[in-house]
């Protein structure tokens, strides 16, 4: 039985505090067993409104926990998925502070952002189709953070909580995702220097548009399109790496360029 909507909007409501206030929460799915990923959805709704009703303004979508080392590493074993903001988006290069971008427990992800250059409605998108709506990809670093207990999550605890998204940002290089095989591009990451991961395009569920295809139909059953204009960040090629004050992140995507991000308190 789904749960009633005063109890999903309080949740979304909880998820909003401890965002805004920097502090995690026990696991949704430990306080009400029978949540399902229905009911997970509808509180981060709830979670996105009270954001766009402080002044946030949705700009994409992002897909997580689509290859199997980030599965295996969190023990959520499909995808999940979320909402990205002006708020969460910062210049590539930048120092974040993780007081002020409310980072809790972060980690870093290195994958390929795809922006939009015509609408996409789904069921039935299909990878070519998301191809010929893509304007440009580039590199991008996703810092995924969670308001749940160490990261004990459930596939409905992480949706709930706009599938774990903290911050993020895009490299300067913008490629044209037709000019080269997105699946057989390797990225290399490190952290403070040293080498912290590497992956190919093809970790993301084959190839990073069959992802964003995926999306694109579980958010059309929802009746919500992809827009021009908005960026979709497919998921990470690599295991997610723990970020504190002080690191620096980089990376490089063969064909796509890099980018990076710092962290103070």
């Amino acid at each position: 039985m789904s749960l009633d909507t005063a109890l999903i909007e309080s949740l979304g409501d909880e998820l909003f505090a401890a965002l805004s206030e920097r502090r995690t929460l026990v696991p949704l799915t430990d306080r009400h067993a029978g949540i399902t990923v229905d009911d997970a959805y509808r509180i981060s709704l709830r979670f996105l409104a009270r954001r766009e009703a402080a002044g946030e303004r949705v700009i994409g979508k992002k897909i997580g926990v689509t290859s199997k080392p980030v599965q295996d590493m969190l023990g959520v074993f499909q995808p999940d998925f979320g909402f990205l903001t002006d708020a969460m988006q910062y210049a590539d290069g930048a120092t974040v502070s993780l007081k002020a971008a409310g980072l809790i427990q972060p980690r870093a992800e290195g994958e390929i952002a795809f922006m939009l250059q015509s609408d996409l409605q789904g069921p039935g998108v299909t990878r070519e189709d998301v191809l010929a709506a893509t304007a440009w990809v580039a590199p991008c670093f996703e810092i995924v953070d969670s308001r749940i207990d160490n990261w004990k999550i459930k596939i409905q605890d992480t949706v709930a909580d706009n599938a774990s998204c903290g911050v993020f940002v895009v490299g300067a290089q913008h490629t044209d995702p037709r000019a080269l095989d997105l699946a057989a591009v390797s990225m290399q990451m490190w952290k403070n220097d040293a080498p912290a991961g590497s992956g190919v395009g093809a970790a993301v569920q084959g190839h990073p548009a069959e992802a964003v295809a995926w999306l694109a139909n579980t958010l059309g059953a929802f009746g919500i399109p992809f827009k021009a204009g908005e960026l979709i960040l497919s998921g990470s090629l690599a295991p997610l790496v723990p970020a504190v004050a002080g690191d620096r992140f980089t990376l490089h995507i063969e064909g796509l360029g890099g980018c990076s991000i710092a962290f103070s308190d």
